[in-house]
């Protein structure tokens, strides 16, 4: 998770994109063989049955599953992010974890200070996008999904304004709410969006009461970008809609949930756990989508139209196909304070979306603290 607008602002300069699966370049040292890889992995939150951790849990079981006695894997849950987080990574590489995967922005830091320790240790710095020759980094482009859902939303809302729980204003997060906002006028001109902001990424008590906010404000559906699924257990109590984020959640509102969008962190961590194995493990830096199978949209609820369904899905299929794009302009696209944003044709480079400062035409909100 991101959690600094001016830092990741920077990365819009400094991040090298490239495909997933693409670091086989300079092989490294081949693992001993005779022994199990060790992984380890750090949690910014506890591990819930849904959400962020969950989502790199289940990436954790999958590269498990796939590699079995060739590897070892472990992990430490609820570690804050900061002086915390160097105390465990270092435990981690001091312990005999040689690649170590640290899911949060607020990681990125004390990843590269453990990572000039121990040279040899791998590591890999989820959302962050400081690479060093032992670091390497990734992220997933969360607004394809975002777009995808807004679709849903758009098609189902009965009120034309949709409400959205989100953690902090910087890019990460802006990105989603404009692509839902853009996906969601895409099938509804008329829709808007409230946002609240919480300033937290992990705050069950205040998602709940955001949420709650919303629906008193004539809020018929909901997203959310925090860590918990309290927003959809709100959803439930009230007999609202929303939209799921980082996993499935129809076990917390069966009727509540219209889709979800998830993320799946398996393939990759497999990926580059091989690379370690084989010697093929490289630094560099993916920021991966539909397309890379990183980002997902399904897991429909019952009330969903299976007309609506498979709007969702070719769109989805569209994106993968790179025929349908989230920040792609067939008439001038304006933020809610009326300047161009995105010019009559245009489509926005990955810089300006790993640098975007602004909210759409159609939000209820301000980019602030």
């Amino acid at each position: 998770m991101l959690k600094n607008l001016a830092a990741t602002a920077v990365a819009a300069c400094c991040i090298s994109l490239a495909p997933l699966g693409a670091f086989s370049q300079t092989p490294t040292k081949t693992a001993d063989a005779a022994k199990p890889l060790k992984i380890g992995f750090v949690y910014v939150a506890p591990l819930t049955d849904a959400g962020w951790v969950r989502q790199h849990e289940e990436g954790r079981k999958a590269l498990q599953t796939a590699l079995g006695k060739r590897v070892q894997t472990t992990y430490v849950e609820d570690v804050a992010e900061g002086a915390d987080a160097e105390r465990v990574i270092r435990d981690l590489a001091q312990q005999g974890n040689t690649l170590i995967f640290t899911p949060s922005f607020g990681y990125m830091e004390p990843t590269l200070k453990v990572a000039q320790e121990f040279p040899n240790v791998k590591f890999e710095s989820i959302t962050g996008y400081k690479t060093a020759t032992n670091v390497a980094v990734a992220n997933a482009r969360y607004y394809e999904g975002r777009y995808l859902a807004g679709i849903v939303a758009g098609r189902m809302t009965q009120t034309h304004l949709a409400g959205y729980v989100a953690g902090f204003p910087i890019p990460e997060v802006l990105q989603g709410i404009n692509a839902f906002t853009l996906g969601m006028r895409s099938v509804d001109p008329k829709a808007e969006v409230k946002v609240v902001w919480l300033n937290a990424w992990f705050d069950p008590t205040r998602e709940r009461d955001a949420a709650m906010t919303l629906f008193n404000q004539n809020v018929d559906v909901v997203s959310f970008h925090t860590g918990s699924s309290a927003v959809m257990a709100a959803a439930q109590e009230r007999g609202k809609m929303a939209i799921a984020y980082h996993s499935d959640m129809r076990s917390v509102a069966p009727d509540a949930q219209i889709a979800a969008v998830t993320h799946r962190w398996g393939d990759y961590y497999t990926a580059r756990a091989k690379a370690v194995l084989d010697g093929s493990w490289k630094s560099g830096a993916v920021w991966g989508g539909v397309k890379e199978g990183m980002i997902r949209v399904g897991d429909f609820g019952t009330r969903v139209p299976k007309a609506v369904q498979t709007e969702v899905l070719n769109a989805q299929k569209a994106m993968a196909q790179g025929k349908l794009r989230s920040f792609q302009a067939k008439e001038a696209v304006r933020d809610n304070e009326g300047q161009v944003v995105i010019a009559k044709g245009e489509t926005l480079s990955d810089e300006k979306i790993l640098g975007m400062n602004w909210l759409v035409a159609g939000v209820q909100g301000k980019v602030s603290h």
